[in-house]
């Protein structure tokens, strides 16, 4: 799949509305959208508080979804847009789930399993490698994590 400038920012854009979602649930504002032949097939946000699940990041939660809207744990055909950085669990569940391409917005240097801490979607170690390509819209999905953080520690 090869996306326009245009797209990465529409898709990415999409993924920031549903960080807000998150945002406005008291989440950890990181949302998600998983794109097929040009479609959003599945979106999700960070949902742990809301779900009472330690798993529930918005990239596991979006995979599910994706699942069950192709009918296949395999999601070979698909991207992932996403606003942070994936952390390990969820770049292992990227890999698990054979999605070939991950865009994200802004790097997390504390959790990152993608390019900060670790490399696990490009390990030539695995079976699955996936492309990654970061800074789509970067600002502004920084943005949204900082102000979030902030309001937190004034509370």
């Amino acid at each position: 799949m090869n996306f326009t400038e245009e797209e990465k920012e529409f898709f990415m854009k999409e993924a920031l509305k549903e960080a807000q979602k998150a945002a406005e649930n008291e989440e950890v504002p990181i949302g998600v959208v998983i794109v097929k032949d040009g479609e959003i097939i599945a979106r999700d946000f960070n949902r742990r508080e809301l779900d009472g699940r330690a798993t529930h990041h918005a990239e596991v939660c979006a995979i599910e979804a994706a699942n069950q809207a192709v009918g296949n744990w395999r999601l070979l055909d698909c991207a992932l847009f996403v606003t942070i950085e994936p952390c390990v669990m969820c770049a292992g569940a990227i890999g698990l789930a054979r999605i070939p391409q991950v865009y994200f917005g802004a790097t997390n240097p504390k959790f990152g399993g993608t390019v900060s801490l670790y490399q696990i979607l490009e390990d030539k170690r695995l079976n699955h490698r996936v492309q990654v390509e970061s800074g789509i819209l970067e600002d502004e999905c920084a943005k949204i994590m900082q102000d979030f953080f902030k309001n937190r520690r004034k509370k």
